[in-house]
């Protein structure tokens, strides 16, 4: 990003707020404020994009869970395998004797992606489940 396409502005907040804010700043290793804010406006942007259920986004589904469960593998594979045209790649990892964690990368519309995730959060046996989308576009500079 050129200096020339920066636009400053000026934040109000409570002292209390500020030093908090700080500290995250310092703990995450930003520069400076500026990069902390610009970061935390990226991530709100792509919240909302993400409630457009027309949106193109990219992400990932992770689901740790126990693979003794009753029929666990095999319904997280029949939902991949009716939703195989938005998988771009899966990952499966055995943890313990117990426990796996599969991460599954996805690319399509948010809605349709949301359902899927959804889908195989709820299967009994998953333990933890987490979606993360990005949106496909070039408006988060």
């Amino acid at each position: 990003m050129s200096d020339s396409t920066l636009k400053r502005f000026g934040v109000s907040m409570d002292e209390k707020l500020l030093e908090q804010f700080d500290e995250l700043v310092k703990l995450k290793g930003y520069e400076n404020r500026s990069e902390a804010v610009r970061d935390l406006v990226r991530d709100a942007l792509v919240k909302k994009s993400w409630e457009d259920d027309e949106q193109f986004v990219a992400g990932s589904i992770l689901l740790f869970y126990d693979h003794h469960q009753r029929d666990v593998l095999h319904e997280i594979t029949d939902i991949q395998h009716q939703m195989h045209d938005s998988i771009l790649a899966t990952t499966h990892f055995h943890l313990d004797h117990h426990n796996c964690l599969e991460i599954i990368v996805v690319k399509g519309k948010s809605k349709t992606l949301r359902k899927f995730s959804d889908q195989l959060i709820s299967i009994k046996g998953v333990k933890y489940g987490k979606f993360t989308v990005a949106p496909i576009t070039d408006t988060l500079t």
